[in-house]
């Protein structure tokens, strides 16, 4: 190369990336150098005017051979000057305000369209039909933005707008600017047209509990590729820009009150949510600032001076007046200690102003901060140490020892702290106060915790009743003893309750401080479990363990299996909801309550039921089926009752003579539903015959059977017990109208002794199934049939048809897919005719029958006979495709003289699609076209 080329070569990759400018936007089409333009941030063109040109050149019209003016083509070189767009606006992060102060309102809106177009937003669909939570997060987000958008345009188009001072006269300016400012007005109007709509949609998004994400450079390139090659990268949760809850929600919130404010000059009811929304904006700005800085403590990326500049001036505002920036000020206030003493500076003196006070809930935040700003497993040995130097600072400073202890008891304190640190600080702790008795057991200890001053009787029973804290009840307790000996302080709430299994032991302990407590402690722990506040009932129930576990074996084998029901509890709420199976240690403890055979140890009856149901739940058949102990199915009744639930599902797929299981299975029951006879003589002389409705015949009584199944949710299982119940229910004698069943017939068929079945009590048992099985899962087809079924018996056909309709519903996407012909069977489908008969709505009747395999002539002809029709009657004959039954129509309506009716049917027959020569699959075609705006029609009617 000679050295002036060389030369060349230099300035020319010196220079900044500037094309000439009349092809610069084709020198950026190469989507490379877009990138290396924008991170040089060249000031000519400006990023945002790029979006103006690369639009304005892919919607420039084109003109063909004939000179005509043609749309702009769908090219390739079009398509990427609007992907172009689409990549600065997101080197932009999508900033409306910026966007909005560079960009006209028709660029904004053609930007924000392909947009919608890319990010797969059906065109023509209005947004607020769409449900924001089911679609692709950048999906959702585009929508979002646009809506955002057009409140946003409504708003700032109700401002008033100095005008200009005109310069010289040009013409083609002036009609640039005339056709810019009527594109305007016409996107304005549409925006007004549709605002309601867009309110709505924002207002949908406040309630999405999900992160979104909108699109980056890196995911518009994919979408440009293939579809082949994107892999579904762009539809999953994780794909673009993280745009956080809050973050989103804030803005949302910003702009529905400035929409609603605007609206508030004509409705001034509408100010309130103007000013609901702008209190909500606050809020939320104020818990962004919070996670921002709690983040950033573990990345280190703001500037400490930025950071101590938000503090003074959220102090100053705060001093100004402004009391609700007080929580703020002392939470930012943290989060800028941490992230000091973490590089090594002193504590401000602003931390300890504000810990002049200190409160639970203040402690409880520090101590989440700390433990979110460090990650103890790959922090450095120097930020481990600062922090740990920090804690042992706090604590030293605080009087109030229950805060020491929240602090000394907490996960983190323990981890960062060695043995001789916490030893050396329970010493400098003793010196400053000789009462204090700390424990060097990583936890604190219970009864080391010193009671605090003396109040009068009726205020500490009040604390007594309303605490929760462990630590706190046992401080209450200890001074109501001292103050008086005489009282009993477990009967001071009528509302605690311990089991009576429990209550006789706990009651015999001789010291009265214990027994209160432990009395107290277990009442609250149950009642708190009931309630569904989980981690307050394992707090209570802990302090009890450690408590008992000093001098009862019998009450710490007690709570252990209440700790193992509370698990057992807190899984099902919790990650069990969402399917995640149970941790294995927990179903080795449930195994471990259930083969536990320790003699003298009170049982609640509720621990057995809740550990089958829970074994059941996550199908763990095997177990239940081969691996359970002997002696626990004689034992047990519920691992009986389980083992044959677990068996009977396992034999399931197998031929019918090898389901021996499911015969004892029905026979256990049959016994359970069985009565006993009892003789008595009244006072006539005569013998009269007395049922007892709950007899001890079987391992179990009837009411406790449906405890235990109401504690199930394993849809296999559920079927199963409905099915025998159903069973059970259809061999009486006098039954008029089978109920039908999944998987019915691996029952018996007959029952030895049907008069000691008590068949009432069985109906009232389906009944109740039914309607807890429906709450578990409300779209399972053929629970639904069962109760269509058992409303159909008891002469309630209105409702019947409802359940028939709505498991036809269910699994055909509300009729727009055929429902399956084993769910609308001919029974179904002859019950349903049954129905609409005994209803009077007759056209109805006849609809009904051509969905029979065999079309039903007679009870269709006999029903359109019938002149007291309830229903529309001409006005679903476009629901019949069966000529033969439009033929009988036109000869009814022409006998009766109903001419007008008659042209309805005879136009019914003239539809093309109806002739008899079209091919098969024309004919089916028309067919389920009917049926399903038939039962679309019907469901509106009955639903």
């Amino acid at each position: 190369m000679s050295a002036e080329a060389a030369d060349r070569e230099a300035a020319t990759s010196s220079r900044p990336c500037t094309p000439p400018q009349t092809c610069w936007f084709e020198f950026l089409l190469e989507e490379s150098l877009l990138e290396k333009h924008l991170r040089k941030a060249c000031p000519d063109p400006a990023p945002v005017q790029l979006i103006v040109q690369f639009l304005e050149q892919a919607s420039k019209p084109s003109v063909n051979e004939q000179n005509q003016v043609q749309p702009p083509p769908d090219n390739k070189r079009n398509r990427t000057l609007k992907l172009l767009a689409l990549k600065v606006a997101a080197h932009l992060k999508w900033d409306l305000d910026i966007l909005e102060k560079s960009l006209s309102v028709p660029v904004l809106n053609m930007l924000l369209n392909e947009l919608l177009c890319i990010s797969k937003v059906p065109p023509g669909t209005k947004h607020v039909d769409m449900d924001l939570a089911a679609l692709p997060p950048t999906t959702a987000m585009a929508i979002l933005l646009y809506n955002r958008w057009a409140i946003r345009t409504i708003v700032q188009s109700s401002f008033p707008v100095k005008q200009a001072k005109p310069g010289p006269p040009q013409l083609n300016v002036m009609n640039q600017m005339q056709q810019e400012k009527e594109l305007t007005e016409n996107i304005l109007k549409v925006l007004k047209e549709q605002a309601a709509d867009s309110i709505l949609v924002l207002e949908a998004a406040l309630k999405l509990n999900k992160d979104l994400y909108v699109h980056t450079m890196r995911t518009l390139d994919l979408l440009a590729m293939e579809p082949g090659m994107v892999n579904g990268e762009t539809e999953s949760s994780t794909a673009g820009l993280k745009i956080k809850t809050e973050e989103m929600q804030c803005q949302v919130c910003y702009d529905l009150g400035a929409v609603y404010f605007q609206q508030g000059s004509t409705n001034s009811a509408v100010y309130e949510n103007a000013r609901e929304k702008f209190f909500r904006t606050k809020e939320l700005i104020a818990e962004e600032v919070v996670q921002i800085f709690i983040e950033d403590n573990l990345t280190f990326t703001l500037p400490v001076q930025f950071r101590q500049s938000v503090l003074r001036e959220l102090f100053q505002k705060a001093q100004q007046g402004n009391e609700a920036l007080d929580e703020i000020c002392f939470k930012v206030c943290i989060c800028n200690t941490v992230r000091d003493i973490l590089e090594g500076r002193t504590v401000s003196v602003q931390f300890n102003q504000l810990f002049l006070r200190p409160n639970k809930e203040k402690i409880e935040f520090l101590l989440e901060v700390c433990s979110r700003s460090i990650n103890v497993e790959k922090a450095s040995d120097s930020l481990k140490g600062n922090m740990a130097a920090f804690l042992k600072n706090v604590c030293l400073g605080l009087e109030d020892l229950q805060y020491v202890f929240m602090i000394s008891s907490h996960e983190l304190f323990i981890t960062l702290l060695k043995d001789e640190e916490r030893k050396l600080l329970i010493d400098q702790m003793r010196k400053r106060s000789p009462r204090v008795n700390l424990c060097i057991k990583p936890v604190t200890s219970f009864y080391d915790i010193p009671a605090s001053a003396s109040v009068n009787i009726g205020q500490l029973e009040h604390q007594l009743i309303l605490s929760v804290d462990p630590w706190r009840i046992r401080q209450i307790l200890i001074e109501l003893h001292g103050m008086t000996s005489e009282r009993q302080f477990w009967t001071v709430s009528s509302k605690w309750e311990v089991p009576s299994v429990y209550s006789g032991v706990i009651l015999g302990i001789k010291d009265n401080l214990t027994r209160d407590l432990v009395y107290i402690l277990m009442a609250k722990g149950l009642h708190c479990s009931t309630v569904k506040d989980f981690p307050h009932a394992k707090q209570l129930f802990a302090a009890c363990l450690e408590l008992v576990t000093e001098f009862s074996p019998k009450l710490r084998q007690v709570m252990l299996n209440e700790m193992l029901l509370l698990d057992i509890h807190t899984h099902e709420a919790g990650l069990g909801q969402s399917g995640e199976r149970p941790p294995s240690d927990l179903i080795s403890r449930v195994r471990g309550y259930l083969e536990m055979r320790l003699p003298d140890i009170p049982l609640r009856q509720v621990v057995a039921e809740e550990c089958v149901a829970f074994m059941l739940n996550w199908r763990e058949n095997e177990y239940l089926t081969l691996q359970v102990p002997a002696f626990l199915l004689q034992s047990n009744p519920y691992v009986k009752l389980g083992h044959l639930l677990a068996a009977t599902c396992k034999e399931l797929p197998g031929p019918k003579e090898s389901r021996r299981t499911a015969k004892d299975l029905w026979e256990v029951v049959v016994q359970i539903c069985s009565v006993s006879n009892q003789h008595k003589r009244g006072s006539d002389g005569r013998v009269s015959l007395i049922k007892q409705r709950e007899s001890t015949l079987g391992i179990m009584y009837r009411s406790e059977l449906l405890s235990f199944i109401k504690k199930l949710r394993e849809p296999l299982v559920l079927t199963i017990i409905l099915s025998l119940f159903v069973k059970l229910h259809n061999v009486r004698e006098d039954i008029v109208n089978d109920i039908t069943a999944e998987h019915i017939s691996i029952w018996p068929s007959s029952i030895p002794n049907l008069q000691s079945v008590d068949f009432e009590a069985v109906a009232i048992t389906v009944k109740e199934l039914v309607r807890y099985t429906l709450s578990i899962n409300p779209n399972n087809h053929a629970w639904l049939i069962i109760q269509a079924d058992i409303y159909f018996a008891t002469n309630q056909h209105s409702a019947a048809l409802h359940y028939y309709l709505q498991a036809g519903a269910v699994c055909s996407d509300f009729f727009n897919k055929a429902v399956p012909p084993d769910v609308y069977t001919d029974q179904v489908i002859k019950r349903m005719i049954k129905c609409c008969s005994l209803l009077n709505c007759h056209t109805q009747v006849a609809i009904l029958c051509q969905f029979l395999r065999e079309i039903d002539y007679k009870t269709a002809f006999k029903s359109l006979q019938e002149q007291n029709s309830h229903d529309a009657m001409d006005s679903y004959y476009d629901y019949i495709w069966d000529v033969t039954i439009l033929e009988y129509l036109t000869y009814l309506h022409h006998k009766r003289g109903e001419t007008d009716k008659r042209q309805i049917a005879i136009k019914a027959i003239g539809q093309t699609e109806l002739n008899a020569s079209n091919p098969e699959e024309v004919l089916q075609l028309a067919a389920q076209r009917r049926k399903k705006k038939f039962l679309q029609a019907m469901a509106k009617l009955y639903f």
